[in-house]
């Protein structure tokens, strides 16, 4: 809000500024004192122009102007070229002027856009500059489209264990702006539970969240350009899609997953621990009861059937592993709460 304030005050400044420097001029050139009005409506209308101009290209990103800057300068060194070949040798003068006036605005046409359509290419060309302070280094992490609707990347985010900075790229914004917006009740869920945690994760504070304003033509291209990008900002990819991290490996990109990291930060129950756990549902045997840990890890309770929808303390017996991590059987020791 405070920005947006200050863009229209300068932008203000800026027309009157224009109004009086023509004003200015009105009496200053011969003949155009009685046209003072003129001037100063000419003044404004320019002032405007140019503010309407700015406003036009909001999105347009320093990436982007750096890309149509060196496809310019391509574009006017290919027609100097070619200009300067013995195909224009001879010939009147005026069909010479006029030949490579048409190639240099179309060679300088063809230039720009070609470098504003593969612009993340031109990292490779001019390589990719952090606007850091010197000696300071800043780790980059690309954030894919199942990481956001997983969720998990904002409580974490929150507890300030990431120090990198995360780079959320448009095509994924679009990509969950498209889920979203699925007529599959399922699909649009996902899509809005990505979208929550994007507003998560803008909320949290001192955490360095970018958008990075890249675009893809169809969704194919999406898990090529993830690793592109990777590629190119030297980045690491945080995903929780399998496939995808597969290609990042393969491509030599170090990725971060999410399943792992949650089950490496799972407590390491002991026996005699004492631990809370809600009793959800009966178990197999009589009297047990069921519970879960926040980690998924199934806890069973013996004489805890008399308890179900409440919460207890239970003293661990043993730990076993299985396929969903461990299974943890347990006693009672006594109510905590209803």
């Amino acid at each position: 809000m405070g920005l947006k304030r200050t863009l229209l005050i300068i932008r203000i400044f800026f027309i009157l500024l224009c109004a009086s420097g023509s004003l200015a001029s009105a009496f200053v050139i011969e003949g155009w004192s009685a046209w003072w009005w003129l001037a100063l409506v000419i003044g404004l209308l320019g002032g405007a122009l140019v503010v309407l101009v700015d406003v036009q290209l909001r999105g347009f990103s320093l990436r982007g102007l750096s890309a149509l800057t060196f496809g310019l300068a391509i574009g006017a060194l290919v027609s100097w070229m070619i200009s300067s070949s013995p195909l224009f040798e001879g010939g009147p003068p005026s069909v010479l002027y006029t030949s490579r006036m048409v190639l240099f605005i179309v060679c300088m046409y063809l230039g720009a856009v070609i470098a504003l359509r593969g612009k993340d290419e031109f990292n490779f060309v001019i390589p990719y500059v952090r606007f850091v302070p010197h000696d300071v280094d800043v780790p980059l992490v690309i954030v894919d489209s199942s990481a956001l609707i997983d969720g998990r990347i904002a409580k974490i985010c929150d507890t300030h264990f990431i120090s990198a900075a995360l780079i959320i790229p448009r095509f994924i914004l679009n990509d969950l702006q498209r889920i979203a917006d699925s007529p599959d009740p399922a699909r649009k869920a996902r899509g809005r539970r990505g979208l929550d945690t994007l507003n998560a994760l803008r909320t949290i504070k001192n955490l360095d969240l970018r958008i990075h304003e890249s675009e893809v033509s169809n969704r194919q291209e999406l898990e090529a350009k993830l690793v592109f990008l990777a590629q190119s900002m030297k980045a690491k990819l945080l995903t929780t899609d399998y496939n995808l991290a597969r290609v990042a490996e393969f491509h030599g990109l170090t990725w971060l997953n999410l399943h792992a990291l949650a089950k490496a930060v799972r407590p390491e129950l002991t026996l005699g621990e004492t631990i809370e756990v809600d009793l959800l549902k009966p178990g197999r045997e009589e009297g047990q009861a069921v519970g879960y840990l926040e980690d998924g890890s199934m806890v069973v309770v013996a004489d805890g059937r008399d308890l179900l929808g409440k919460k207890a303390t239970v003293e661990v017996v043993s730990v076993l592993p299985s396929a969903g991590g461990k299974m943890v059987f347990a006693r009672l020791q006594h109510e905590v709460s209803s």
